[in-house]
């Protein structure tokens, strides 16, 4: 596979790469001449042990010894134009060459799954599954994509030139990708941030999904209309809903949001009846089709007759499909049937808005609404309240009977709260109930503050004693997610809430955060300490006749719970609940696995396949023994121990604030979310999010969050006799294999050379040796463990575009430790030039994070 890539990627690369000697940049010839030699100068400099100081002063000694200090900067953002150009035709023909990198019908893939289930005669378990199975995906807005919309359009313009060897076009496209900004000049707005999503819906997810389910219809030979779980993929929508820590989201971002989603849906419909129309001219039928048209028109921009719900409208098309079986023999109905299971599929909301605040703001409201209550005689008074066991105070709640809104509640952010709730009725009246049915409550750590949420929704949402709204718990910290089950139990032995969700399936979602828990507890303990919150919540939930559906909170590097995610899911077994598999999918991973058709269908079906092997072919799924627990408990319990040894370091959070460029991530304006929860206080580690905390550590090419504290843990495991026990784990365990292959991957993104000046820094010199220790230790001990001659031995293509990519940035990193150097020294010895290498450290971040594509 790695001397395919070379040939169809990497050889291609070089040849096309000779283009960028036409580009319309002033001094382009000398720039292309010129970068070859700096990267030249960044590797043997770095090789010598050389700072990236002494890198770049050597190299304008060498060849531009008469510049200037204005003129070494002019040169350097020339050699960042022109290096972020190159990442983007790498990602170009990297996209152009998927279909001929990836086996579209290998393991993990729908053709794959039918035709083993076809094999070991398991069609009937195959069939029986899929009727309750559902993958959800949830699109969330959070700023980890540095590409502005105009140059991901051009990228998808590359890659179809570049697989049609179109030369001229290819470049015509580069001239055009020379003139267009890279960096957006104003931060978006939540709206911002849904449109662009949006695009993905209606050009990528609105045909793949269907020809999904058609393609397993036809494989379990039925027919799509008859296909009884068109639900099997959703679409969940976080921008507009997501307001945990984000005040740029209100109510009114949440209704225009949903209002796009709608018209979005509705748009594909419309253009999929303008089609139709033009094949079904017969006489009736004609009519229903002008007549679905008309009102799919007027939905869409206004009318006296447009559809009141997808329903009325699958209704009409049903009428159709009635009317072509019985008089025009069929005719055409593939094609009807087609836009059916995509109404059947979307409805009229095309994904689920959900909506997530933190926990705290809840109980803010209610110590606002108790002494309010209170004066009207409501209520008991906010000290008796108070002085509740917690078990009185959950009854106290939940038989209060009041409109919050009557209560004269001046607070902006509260009465926003409730405006919140408010908000989620107007979206079901208009998109349906599948189209804000969620509500996640984040850091979630208690009984009380699921109740909280829970009263606050059946007083402002509830509809005829019932409440259409899933009410989801967070657990992110290490602590929550050792008491999640305790918090689940006392909640399902509520009989208030147990109706509530007797109304609901008896299903209970839960999300479990890998990003903050990674943060919180460190790779190991995050992922095992998920896995047996898992086991837990699923022994719990059963006892209590409750389904767990269980939703991941992943990010897209693997110190996020990204990575080879599809593996985890296969190798769970039967102690998890795997009714559904629900994750998170963000920034960059948005654009990467789903950013065309081709690789939507690809991951999707992946996800499908890793979530119904285990019940169609559960004698290939492993399960953890006793003494496999206590060896994961031991290695868990001992990479923790390491992490936290490095997170209470008192030079740690220094370290993130004077040498990473974690204070540029709120400059980047890639994002509407600040980057701390908390704005008004100086940095502290508990409110910093998940994501510039990763990314700065990507930033400096020394991930720590995806390996810190294993080599560590293995070490000491072994020391005491059992290496042999973890070698054969990683040969018989699947999600052992995929911990250890997603830490793989972060220490092959890892360059500790970059960073290596600041072992000689008299604050940061021995934090900064301790962690080189620990990667070095992490490296030899996973591939000893792996029994692998190398990192990534195993998937060699993967590592050679990783290698290929951070070959292409290496002067990127170089030039912004250069400029992060200079900060430091003038922070240290007075203030020159400060401007201008700030503004260096952020537009190399941004070629930094595309080129790794998974980064935070």
């Amino acid at each position: 596979m790695s001397k395919k890539y070379q040939q169809i990627v990497s050889t291609r690369y070089h040849i096309y790469n000779s283009l960028f000697l036409n580009l319309p940049f002033k001094d382009v010839q000398r720039v292309g001449t010129l970068l070859p030699l700096l990267g030249q100068a960044c590797e043997q400099g770095f090789a010598n042990n050389k700072s990236p100081h002494d890198i770049i002063n050597d190299f304008f000694s060498h060849y531009a010894e008469d510049a200037n200090s204005d003129n070494r900067f002019k040169m350097l953002f020339q050699f960042i134009q022109y290096i972020e150009r190159q990442v983007v035709l790498f990602d170009s023909l990297e996209e152009a060459a998927f279909e001929q990198l990836t086996d579209l019908n290998g393991n993990g893939t729908i053709t794959a799954l039918l035709a083993q289930a076809a094999a070991t005669d398991a069609m009937d378990l195959l069939k029986e599954k899929l009727k309750t199975f559902h993958v959800r995906l949830v699109l969330t807005a959070h700023p980890t994509q540095f590409y502005p919309g105009a140059v991901l359009g051009i990228i998808k313009d590359l890659e179809d030139a570049s697989r049609n060897n179109d030369v001229d076009e290819i470049n015509l496209l580069l001239q055009q990708l020379a003139k267009t900004a890279f960096f957006k000049r104003e931060k978006p707005s939540p709206l911002d941030e849904a449109i662009s999503l949006c695009w993905y819906l209606e050009f990528v997810f609105y045909p793949s999904v269907s020809a999904i389910i058609e393609q397993l219809a036809q494989g379990l030979d039925i027919a799509s209309v008859d296909f009884e779980n068109p639900q099997l993929v959703q679409i969940g929508f976080w921008p507009g809903g997501d307001r945990d820590g984000n005040p740029f989201v209100t109510h009114e971002t949440t209704l225009h949001v949903a209002q796009r989603l709608r018209e979005t849906i509705l748009r594909c419909y419309y253009r999929d009846l303008r089609i139709l129309k033009r094949r079904l001219s017969f006489k009736e039928i004609d009519v229903l089709i002008a007549d679905a048209e008309q009102k799919i028109y007027q939905s869409l921009y206004g009318g006296t007759q447009p559809y009141t719900s997808a329903f009325d409208f699958e209704q009409q098309l049903l009428r159709v499909r009635d009317g072509l079986i019985c008089d025009h023999d069929g005719l055409f109905l593939d094609l009807l049937d087609k836009l059916l299971l995509k109404v059947r599929i979307f409805g009229f909301h095309f994904a689920s808005l959900d909506i997530r605040q933190d926990s705290s703001k809840h109980h803010q409201l209610w110590q606002q609404l108790i002494p309010l209550l209170h004066q009207q005689g409501l209520s008991m008074s906010p000290s008796a309240f108070d002085q509740l066991s917690d078990a009185q105070q959950l009854e106290e709640l939940l038989n209060l009977a009041f409109d919050p809104m009557a209560l004269g509640i001046e607070d902006p952010m509260l009465l926003e709260l409730l405006n919140t709730f408010v908000a989620i009725n107007s979206v079901q009246r208009s998109n349906g109930e599948a189209g804000c049915h969620r509500y996640i409550i984040s850091h979630c750590g208690s009984t009380l503050q699921m109740i909280e949420v829970f009263k606050l929704a059946q007083l402002l949402v509830s509809n005829l004693e019932q409440l259409p709204l899933d009410i989801i718990p967070l657990f992110e910290s290490i602590e929550d997610l050792s008491e999640a089950h305790q918090v689940m139990a006392t909640l399902y032995a509520n009989p208030v809430y147990r109706q509530h969700l007797a109304t609901r399936g008896d299903k209970q979602t839960i999300m479990l955060g890998f990003s903050d828990g990674t943060k919180d507890g460190g790779y190991l303990c995050a992922n095992w300490s998920i896995f047996r919150a898992k086991e837990e919540l699923t022994r719990i939930s059963r006892e209590h006749g409750i389904t767990a559906i269980f939703f991941d909170g992943r990010g897209g590097s693997p110190a996020r719970g990204g990575g080879n995610t599809h593996d985890f899911y296969a190798s769970l077994g039967e102690t998890i609940e795997n009714e559904e598999v629900q994750i998170t999918i963000q920034g960059q991973t948005i654009s990467s696995n789903y950013g065309k058709v081709e690789s939507c269908r690809y991951n999707l079906e992946q996800l499908i396949s890793a979530g119904v092997m285990n019940h169609v072919f559960a004698h290939q799924v492993h399960s953890f023994s006793v003494a496999e627990k206590q060896l994961m408990d031991d290695l868990a319990g001992l990479g923790h121990q390491a992490y936290l040894e490095l997170k209470n370091h008192p030079q740690f959070v220094p370290y993130l604030e004077k040498q990473t460029p974690l204070v540029y991530f709120a400059d980047s304006n890639i994002g509407s979310r600040p980057v701390k929860r908390n704005q008004d206080q100086a940095l502290r580690f508990e409110e910093l999010r998940a994501i510039p905390f990763v990314g700065a550590w990507a930033q400096m090419k020394q991930n720590i969050p995806g390996f810190y504290g294993v080599g560590s843990a293995i070490e000491q495991l072994a020391n005491k006799g059992k290496l042999a026990d973890l070698k054969q784990l990683y040969a018989t365990s699947l999600f052992f294999r995929t911990l250890l292959g997603n830490s793989m991957m972060s220490l092959t993104k890892a360059y500790f050379p970059a960073t290596a000046y600041i072992a000689d820094d008299p604050e940061f010199g021995k934090l900064w040796q301790t962690m080189f220790n620990e990667f070095t230790l992490s490296k030899e001990k996973i591939i000893t463990v792996s029994n692998m001659p190398s990192l990534m031995d195993d998937n060699r293509a993967t590592r050679h575009s990783i290698k290929q990519r951070e070959h292409i940035v290496l002067p990127l990193i170089t030039m912004q430790q250069y400029a992060l150097q200079q900060l430091r020294q003038d922070e240290l010895n007075g203030k020159e030039s400060e401007k201008e290498y700030r503004t260096l450290v952020l537009r190399c971040m941004f070629g930094i994070i595309n080129a790794a594509r998974n980064s935070a």
